[in-house]
């Protein structure tokens, strides 16, 4: 079965297409907040309960290129893919254990609220948060608005330029508004119909894959490599970075940045500070984990199962990076005769990742608009009206996401690989060191933390035009061009350690007497930050 099999199929995704935006947006109508109260319209009230909460987590960090992209990377690379899949589930893993609880109660609102938590003279610190957090997030937010007219056109057998143009305007548009008038508790429940749908569509497909297979695993994995047209090698490790100067090094680095960077970008972090309690911020990550780790063994089984039946130069032709692997899986497992609920699953599969790019997206917009309210514009009044900041907040959305849909519509046939690559970066270069280094070194400094934030951003944008993703080789964002001087997938490799060290020397450099000052005000809310005791929040 192919998307353009038959009008029923097409209608049928059509009608869910439209049926989940309509009722999306009436979700975030009646949950969003209807007075001027900031705790509503920020986190909620931290009214969700800990499975929801979790659920909520959990839809925020698999996002439309996690689906998409991490399914094609297995189809085509097996081995590597499922580590690349594994590595998502442990950068989780590493919140929940490392992070969670301090930012719960170091922050209020932002990644700005906790990043001055210790430093109550923070304005310059909150405008290079929010300066990082859109340099983070406005690229997967393109990368997924861009993606979103050629998986419409793929769905619905369409191929017009001005067609997916159109798709990524009107969805662009719905996103908007979800984060504008649904705010934190709004969103949260789009992220739960989200996850509901997809795993729940995702473990019947994995289902009909395995049984195909009889149920074993090894067979399902044998038949893919014979499949894959480079045999064994596809369930080794090294076939994604075979092309470049230290395949080993280069998958190390990937996964370290994919592990450090995941969890730490601010549209996850910000859910932390919907938690009403340190004990529910550990239960609500535990079913984000397990509901992270549910969906990597689905992906997995899923494509495997794409190479087993439809074959990698199949996928490979239907898109060179992969991205449609999912749904040709999906299609394969159906078999040659398809049945009515065979079509309704296909259509339940498909609008699953259509709530999946609305959701992800949405989250973005709101992680930014939040930053840009609370921590540009809030932090310079003195005591500004609840009214007025969620107002700029809701004006903030607009301003983001208009950019978005609009650069969006410019790189949508470019390769975009290079963007979330470099969004992870940031995440793992900038964005991890402050947050660590914040949360328990007790002497770090402002200098330092700036340093961190700054040092961090540069060395990945410096690195990343040199890496094998923006030249070098077919499937970069420039192919017919080679200034492949860091010859890497990420620039992890020198952009984590610079950013730790940036830290480092800027508290340094501080000087001891600034250093042991900072030392005292953490010890000040040290109590606070690590175990929530007498938390205030400011």
């Amino acid at each position: 079965m192919t998307p353009q099999s038959g009008g029923d199929t097409q209608a049928m995704a059509l009608v869910g297409f439209s049926a989940v935006a309509t009722v999306t947006l009436l979700l975030c109508v009646m949950t969003g907040p209807d007075r001027d109260d900031l705790d509503e319209f920020y986190t909620g009230y931290g009214s969700l309960s800990p499975m929801r909460n979790g659920l909520a987590i959990a839809g925020d960090y698999i996002s439309a290129a996690t689906v998409l992209g991490t399914g094609g990377v297995i189809a085509l690379f097996g081995y590597d893919g499922t580590v690349l899949a594994l590595s998502t589930a442990l950068s989780l893993m590493l919140l929940m254990f490392l992070l969670a609880e301090p930012l719960r109660n170091a922050g209020r609102f932002t990644m700005g609220d906790a990043l001055t938590r210790r430093m109550p003279q923070g304005r310059g610190i909150r405008i290079t948060a929010s300066v990082v957090t859109l340099a983070a997030l406005l690229p997967l937010m393109l990368v997924q608005l861009a993606g979103t007219g050629q998986l419409m056109g793929f769905i619905l057998g369409f191929s017009g330029e001005s067609l997916q143009t159109g798709c990524i305007v009107g969805v662009g548009a719905l996103m908007i508004s979800y984060a504008a008038i649904g705010g934190m508790k709004g969103t949260a429940l789009i992220q739960i119909l989200k996850m509901v749908l997809l795993l729940g569509s995702g473990i019947v497909v994995a289902a009909l894959v395995l049984n195909r297979f009889d149920w074993n695993p090894g067979a399902l994995f044998d038949a893919a490599a014979a499949n894959s047209g480079v045999g064994d090698a596809f369930l080794a490790s090294g076939l994604q970075f075979s092309g470049g100067a230290s395949p080993g090094l280069d998958m190390i680095t990937s996964q370290l940045t994919v592990v450090l960077g995941g969890a730490c970008l601010p549209h996850v972090t910000m859910r932390m500070y919907t938690a009403s309690s340190a004990r529910q911020v550990r239960r609500s990550m535990s079913w984000a984990v397990s509901g992270v780790a549910l969906f990597v063994l689905v992906i997995t089984v899923i494509g495997f199962g794409a190479t087993a039946l439809a074959g990698r130069a199949a996928i490979a032709q239907a898109d060179p990076r992969g991205n449609t692997a999912y749904l040709l899986g999906t299609q394969a497992a159906f078999g040659p005769e398809v049945s009515t609920a065979e079509t309704f699953l296909f259509t339940t599969v498909t609008t699953a990742i259509f709530l999946t790019v609305l959701a992800s997206v949405a989250g973005m917009i709101l992680a930014c608009a939040n930053s840009l309210a609370h921590d540009v514009f809030a932090s310079r009044v003195q005591e500004m009206s609840p009214r007025r900041e969620m107002v700029l907040a809701r004006l903030a959305a607009l301003a983001v996401g208009v950019p978005a849909i609009v650069l969006a519509t410019v790189v949508q046939h470019h390769s975009l690989q290079p963007l979330v690559t470099l969004s992870f970066c940031l995440g793992a270069s900038a964005i991890a060191p402050a947050l660590v280094y914040s949360l328990f070194w007790r002497r770090y400094t402002r200098t330092g933390l700036l340093a961190t934030l700054i040092g961090g951003s540069l060395a990945v944008l410096l690195l990343m035009p040199g890496t094998n993703l923006v030249s070098g080789s077919p499937v970069s964002a420039f192919p017919d061009a080679d200034f492949n001087w860091f010859p890497f997938t990420t620039t992890g490799l020198l952009s984590i350690p610079a950013g730790f060290l940036c830290g480092w020397l800027g508290t340094v450099a501080s000087g001891r007497a600034r250093a042991e000052e900072q030392r005292r005000q953490y010890e000040a809310v040290e109590g606070w930050i690590l175990a929530g005791a007498a938390r205030r929040r400011t």
